[in-house]
């Protein structure tokens, strides 16, 4: 199974609309896959008794229950910042221990308004997977200036539809 990870709680953004591309990529290829999106985080998601009610939330749980079936992840982060953003990190840590990615493979797909594609971020998210045990993938894709390349739907850009398919058949591979 993989799982599809939105890497921002924001309503309505970019990185899930090409989630949504993504995962209609692995739908082609009658590959499993789920879709978790921090967007369906709970609200209460972050204070500080997250810690001391661990395993007590459904919704959250829910969430968790995807990440310990799945064998791969994709996860599509946006740059904030130069790196990704701060409620993914928070769910990471808000995971049991050891971490359920121990073990796993990870891919990783950056969007950025910018020029670099969130390779800061990639690399940043990187480091944190690769010290819970999780073997990345090597090819990071990184779609810079998306609000040029992606009309809301559809990826625009000739050479980031390629890259995507790639990325995918190298998913599947690996």
């Amino acid at each position: 199974m993989i799982t599809l990870i939105s890497g921002t709680n924001r309503i309505g953004s970019k990185s899930r609309a090409i989630v949504d591309i993504y995962a209609a990529m692995l739908q082609e290829r009658g590959e499993p896959h789920q879709i978790l999106d921090l967007a369906d985080l709970p609200p209460d998601f972050i204070v500080p008794d997250m810690y001391k009610n661990a395993g007590k939330n459904e919704q959250f749980n829910k969430l968790v229950q995807m990440i310990e079936t799945a064998d791969k992840f994709v996860f599509v982060v946006p740059e904030y910042n130069s790196s990704f953003p701060g409620v993914l990190k928070a769910f990471i840590d808000a995971l049991s221990y050891p971490c359920p990615f121990l073990h796993k493979k990870g891919a990783l797909i950056g969007l950025s308004s910018g020029m670099q594609g969130s390779g800061l971020a990639l690399s940043h998210l990187t480091d944190i997977l690769n010290y819970l045990g999780m073997h990345i993938m090597a090819m990071k894709l990184k779609l810079a200036h998306i609000e040029k390349n992606f009309d809301g739907r559809q990826i625009t850009n000739k050479l980031y539809n390629e890259l995507l398919e790639q990325h995918v058949a190298q998913l599947i591979r690996f």
